[in-house]
């Protein structure tokens, strides 16, 4: 038991395990403030896990297994490195799902993916290159987004249109509607396999921000013929344009 604290309070082992955890702790924060999938406690694991595994693989020498007399024991930590990230990334793709046009989880998925190389760096006793990824992840998670909410911004979007086959919205008509708005429009596509008498049409277009959206929107309910139509965002973080 004594060599066991010793071992943990030694700078070398002890120094990386603590190290990592806090690190996985501050990244996991910034996760959990912003309401994420994957918070605290679980940016906190793979940090820690991370580290545990790589500093498990640099002393194989010390692992109490069978091996043939006279035999060598050779460390590649650089294998048990690659396969903590590729198990990682099935972690990460718990995170990432989609709903409607919109992707999210994205950059919840990337931060995981650093944590654990994070860690890795601390397992393998290059702590400063570990804190100066700490540092660089919690700006671009922090500062990054200040910056981004500075730029012009352009909100994708598909619209669909329900409107009455043979004498509702036509497709030129929609076009038009959202030319006078200043609004790109991409390919069109209309579809008449719904409800007898329906018609579908479709088209991706482009916001400056939701203002514009609500706008568009409000016009469309007051064109005759429309039956219903919603508007569906294509950013990734999955906000509600209407």
């Amino acid at each position: 038991m004594e060599q066991i604290w010793r071992s943990f309070l030694s700078a070398d082992i002890g120094l990386p395990m603590i190290a990592s955890l806090l690190t996985g702790v501050l990244i996991g924060l910034e996760r959990e403030a912003r309401g994420k999938a994957a918070g605290l406690r679980t940016h906190a694991l793979v940090c820690f896990a991370s580290t545990l595994v790589m500093l498990a693989s640099a002393r194989q020498a010390e692992w109490h297994v069978a091996f043939i007399p006279g035999g060598t024991i050779v460390a590649d930590p650089g294998r048990m490195a690659h396969g903590v990230l590729t198990g990682i990334g099935f972690l990460c793709a718990g995170v990432i799902f989609r709903e409607g046009a919109s992707v999210r989880g994205l950059t919840t998925a990337a931060s995981l993916w650093a944590t654990a190389s994070i860690g890795l760096l601390y397992g393998v006793g290059l702590y400063w290159l570990a804190v100066s990824g700490t540092i660089l992840t919690l700006l671009v998670l922090s500062l990054l987004r200040l910056i981004q909410s500075l730029m012009p911004r352009r909100i994708d979007a598909r619209l669909v249109v329900v409107t009455r086959a043979g004498g509702g919205l036509s497709a030129g008509a929609l076009r038009e509607i959202l030319s006078a708005r200043n609004l790109r429009v991409g390919a069109m596509a209309w579809d008449s396999t719904g409800a007898a008498g329906h018609l579908e049409l479709s088209a991706r277009t482009w916001f400056s921000d939701e203002h514009q959206a609500d706008e568009l929107a409000a016009l469309i309910a007051a064109t005759p013929g429309v039956i219903g139509f919603a508007i569906i965002p294509a950013r990734d973080d999955g906000s509600a344009v209407t």
